[in-house]
């Protein structure tokens, strides 16, 4: 499910405040491998 909401939010279809708390995370750690910049 991390990698889903990963994509959506690379895609601008999410954002990390989306995200249900128990996979936040994961999901930062996916998108910071991938280079993706969080807005604050």
């Amino acid at each position: 499910m991390a990698k889903v909401y990963a994509d959506l939010i690379r895609r601008g279809l999410k954002t990390i405040d989306d995200v249900p708390a128990r996979i936040r995370a994961e999901v930062e750690a996916l998108l910071k491998e991938a280079g993706h910049e969080l807005a604050s």
